[in-house]
């Protein structure tokens, strides 16, 4: 692809010019080059997939396909996903930087969410209801809502797509996605492989664009059944408000501002390794960075030595190379977000002890380098507000009272760790952490099978595992009377 190539829209199968004939550029942040130009979606835009959205929902051909049908083709999407793993890795790591043995590692697990929901796909039903009258026959049917909007944040584009893009194409609904104007290409390849896999024109939509202009006219669209949305507390609960009005459904899994908990009898070895990878791992730049470290005292000096000297031998470059460990953040104000709250946190008192810089990376880009703080409490900003970027505050602990107590002093409630080889403290700690995911003696590990939810400002709603089918449904009871009787006229009373 040339720097300059526009790509357009993606709507009812066919690539479209975006309506004002405005694109915008799309810039590597690994080296500042701008690789393409992606089409500005605004509300004509959006009004063109929706529209084309509820045409293949309503469409016999959709509508009346048998759910094993779908999981036929959700399996064959997965297929596709797989033989191209290397192209979209390749994508996501020149739009938003992150490594790439780390998106061909996503991408390599990617495939699994479709056979997930295939398999699920004709394992969805309702129940019979028992009743009172044994004349009366009670079910009740799971149905697909409709056009669901899905808008994606930069960060981990396919994967996260993914997880509102599958359940939503298991039960029948059809998606319009509004994917970060940071990451525009590989949204609109998966809805190039949709419609090869076999799904119908209009099922799968993307419009690119801007959250203030495509963003808020998806919301705001009347035809919309439900959204889903991950991305910023303040974005979601704005879309929350919108959709609350309308009263229509939304999954909002929002910002974090995990505690990974380190016990005096835990392998610290291990859990130095579990610090670095919850907060390090992709620049920081997940809603699950571990990013807040609560240590016992007994162990918080060696635990803090070794999360030090890993971070300072972390290598910084491009996220191409193999060698790579830490690549840019994804773009530049980012990259001056978390800088910004290196300088807050030095100025209400927490002490660098190593990085606290930014860097071009040798290459010109949005680099900052891994950064850990001490010397902070729970009631420091950069200690109680997410950073999303490689800085990690590390503070010591010396009860199971207290840590838990501070762990939970947050309006997060995303996901936490535990590191323990005691296994009462385990699931006694775990039971009392106000997070939807708790890790022992691990960090980061994720399934489709397993349901995640956010608590508090983290969210609402479930992503993954069977439990999501309800996001995107409705459900009907259905009243038959099955008795050949005369229907009793309701004002003469029985005897």
């Amino acid at each position: 692809m040339s720097d300059l190539d526009q790509l357009q829209h993606f709507i009812g199968g066919k690539q479209v010019a975006p309506q004002s004939g405005e694109y915008f550029d799309s810039t590597n942040p690994a080296t500042r080059e701008t690789l393409y130009q992606a089409a500005r979606g605004n509300t004509a835009d959006i009004e063109r997939a929706v529209a084309a959205a509820k045409v293949a929902f309503e469409d016999p051909r959709w509508r009346d396909l048998s759910q094993t049908r779908r999981g036929h083709l959700l399996r064959r999407l997965g297929d596709l996903v797989g033989e191209n793993a290397d192209e979209l890795a390749r994508m996501e790591v020149l739009d938003n930087g992150k490594l790439l043995r780390e998106m061909r590692g996503q991408l390599a697990t990617v495939p699994e969410y479709y056979y997930y929901y295939a398999g699920l796909a004709d394992k969805i039903h309702g129940d019979v209801v028992p009743t009172s009258d044994r004349r009366v026959l009670n079910y009740t049917t799971r149905e697909p809502l409709g056009v669901v909007g899905a808008i994606t944040p930069w960060n981990s584009p396919l994967t996260l797509t993914t997880s509102k893009l599958a359940p939503a194409l298991a039960v029948g609904d059809t998606v319009v996605i509004k994917p970060s104007e940071h990451t525009s290409r590989s949204a609109l390849r998966l809805a190039e492989l949709a419609l090869e896999a076999g799904f119908p024109e209009g099922a799968v939509n993307v419009v690119t664009g801007f959250g203030a202009e495509a963003g808020q006219a998806l919301v705001d669209h009347p035809d919309l059944a439900k959204i889903s949305f991950t991305g910023s507390t303040a974005t979601g609960a704005r879309i929350a408000a919108a959709t609350a009005r309308r009263f229509i459904g939304s999954t909002l899994e929002l910002g974090g501002k995990s505690p990974n908990i380190v016990f005096e009898d835990a392998d610290v070895a291990n859990a130095a390794m579990g610090v670095v990878a919850g907060i390090f791992a992709a620049a920081g730049q997940t809603c699950i960075a571990g990013s807040r470290v609560f240590a016992h005292r007994a162990v918080y000096d060696e635990l803090l030595e070794r999360v030090t000297e890993r971070a300072k031998t972390i290598r910084i470059g491009d996220p191409l190379e193999a060698e790579t460990e830490l690549g840019p953040l994804a773009f530049e104000d980012q990259r001056d977000k978390v800088a910004g709250y290196v300088d807050l946190g030095r100025s209400e008192g927490a002490r660098v002890i190593t990085g606290g810089r930014p860097s071009d990376g040798g290459l010109g880009g949005y680099f900052y380098e891994p950064t850990v703080l001490v010397d902070v409490d729970n009631d420091m900003r950069v200690v109680r507000e997410e950073i999303f970027g490689p800085v990690v505050a590390v503070m010591p602990f010396d009860t199971e009272e207290e840590v838990l107590r501070l762990a939970n002093d947050t309006e997060y409630g995303l996901a936490a760790g535990v590191w323990t080889t005691n296994l009462s403290r385990a699931h006694r700690v775990a039971a009392r952490l106000d997070a939807g995911t708790v890790w022992v003696n691990t960090y980061r590990a994720m399934s489709p099978m397993s349901p995640r939810q956010g608590f508090k400002n983290s969210g609402v709603g479930i992503e993954h595992g069977t439990e999501t089918i309800k996001e995107y449904t409705r459900l009907k009871s259905v009243w038959i009377n099955t008795s050949e009787d005369a229907v009793a006229d309701p004002f003469t009373m029985r005897s």
